[in-house]
């Protein structure tokens, strides 16, 4: 009995620890497989944020932080978000990571910028923010590395300041869908309000560098890069545009014949909008489609100004284009010389659309000269789908190879604007030496100390006036 029992017990043993690894197995195998989907959908959130492009130094690691932030008060650099322990956001819990998204305040308690749009994350819901969370720290590398750090001048550096403006600006609702519309707008509207940040470069910024709600997606200054209006008015907004339009604007960064994405757009399409879903692209597309109209005092459409136009028979003269590098060029030879082998002798651009025409564009024919400027200054470069779209920079870099100085862009620059956009826009080396520096500055930086110092002058002539009368007190 006893040898029949052992017998009995092996035998139960033997088909029942295989039967208990089969539904060890088949309990982890959901658990892995929900925690694989939720990575993936973290990578895609973080990929529509394009947390990328800010957290990226080009050719460094994956979010290693660093790279530089031109703003009107002062350069922001990004930081480390990789879960390095030690120089990232390694240690940062779930609660901690989710109050750094959607308030802009960090583990130890310090503020963060709205350089970082938590403003616009703020709409992320919850599921949403933990999708994040799981794929930065399950599934990026870690880079020990400390990215440098922000010094902006005397008061910015203050960041507890941060709290009232949080406090003034900060709308800290996630995003509820409307009713009345049809999931796609409401797809668009949680990706154009939350994810994709449109607002915190397209909607001008008011005296406090707030967004300006009453005037969203109108157009704005972006560093060195006009940011236009993307509402639907049909003369200075995107309303002659239709949605698939823009749908395949967004995937490719070019609408021939009207607009080319470079700058911060530029990056957006290349790192963000191109590997987007072709559900969220369109649901993109028809949200911003919705957004009510605002017109700018601007004239004429950006996207048709111009036409055909050639001073190459002149120059072709008997002195043709000089190459006295202690003459001051025209405008026409700065063009023939820098311009017309890509963009065509008389700037229609390339025939396979490489090049793009210098009329009807939008870079062109905006009465703002900023993003002419700009893409003279630093070029165009993005990759998507494997191809690249390439104009080299004349002079923002040090490393370009043809210097040209602030006279010769303005020259230049009006010389296009002249015969290519609206026709009635001078370009000044002002304005040029502006852009080169970086952008516009805000008035805010001045006024601020100029503020602190009549308070402290204030605060000494009350302390003063307390002394004079328990002085004359005691007399």
């Amino acid at each position: 009995m006893c040898g029949a029992g052992h017998r009995i017990c092996a035998l139960l043993i033997f088909f029942a620890v295989p039967l208990m690894v089969s539904v060890s197995h088949a309990a982890e195998q959901p658990n892995q497989h929900a925690e694989s989907a939720v990575i993936e959908r973290g990578k895609y959130l973080a990929i529509a944020a394009d947390c990328g492009a800010c957290h990226t130094t080009p050719g460094g690691k994956p979010y290693a932080g660093g790279l530089p932030i031109s703003t009107p008060l002062g350069t922001i650099y990004s930081t480390n978000i990789t879960p390095s322990a030690d120089f990232g956001i390694g240690r940062y819990t779930e609660e901690e990571f989710s109050r750094a998204l959607h308030r802009g305040i960090r583990r130890d308690g310090a503020h963060l910028y709205p350089a970082m749009p938590y403003t616009s994350y703020a709409k992320f819901t919850d599921d949403d923010a933990h999708a994040l969370y799981v794929y930065f720290m399950r599934a990026v590398q870690p880079v020990e590395a400390r990215a440098p750090a922000t010094e902006l001048p005397f008061p910015m550096n203050i960041r507890l300041s941060m709290l009232v403006w949080n406090f003034l600006f900060l709308d800290g609702h996630a995003f509820a869908p409307d009713p009345q519309q049809s999931a796609e707008w409401n797809r668009g509207a949680y990706l154009v309000q939350g994810a994709t940040h449109c607002s915190t470069c397209h909607t001008p910024r008011g005296f406090l560098m707030q967004e300006e709600a009453s005037r969203a997606l109108s157009g704005a200054q972006v560093g060195p890069w006009y940011a236009p209006n993307i509402t639907s008015d049909p003369v200075t907004g995107i309303g002659s545009w239709t949605r698939d339009e823009l749908a395949a604007f967004l995937r490719s960064g070019r609408l021939p014949a009207k607009a080319q994405a470079a700058g911060s757009m530029g990056e957006a399409v290349e790192h963000s909008f191109q590997h987007l879903s072709a559900a969220d692209i369109d649901a993109i597309a028809t949200y911003v489609k919705s957004v009510p109209a605002i017109h700018n005092p601007a004239g004429e459409s950006r996207f048709t100004a111009g036409k055909m136009f050639s001073e190459l028979g002149v120059l072709r003269g008997r002195y043709g284009i000089s190459s006295n590098n202690d003459a001051n060029p025209t405008g026409a030879e700065l063009f023939q010389g820098n311009c017309a082998s890509c963009h065509s002798a008389e700037g229609q651009g390339s025939k396979d659309g490489y090049y793009p025409s210098l009329f009807h564009n939008s870079a062109t024919g905006a009465k703002d000269p900023a993003n002419l400027i700009a893409a003279i200054l630093y070029g165009v470069d993005r990759t998507v789908s494997g191809k690249q779209a390439f104009m080299p920079g004349f002079g923002g870099y040090p490393t370009d190879s043809n210097q040209l100085s602030d006279s010769d862009i303005a020259a230049l620059g009006t010389y296009v604007l002249t015969h290519y956009g609206p026709g009635d826009t001078a370009i000044t080396e002002q304005q040029v030496s502006e852009i080169r520096r970086g952008g516009p500055s805000s008035l805010l930086l001045p006024l601020a100390r100029g503020g602190l110092a009549a308070a402290a002058i204030v605060v000494v002539l009350g302390a003063a006036f307390l002394v004079f009368r328990r002085r004359k007190a005691r007399a």
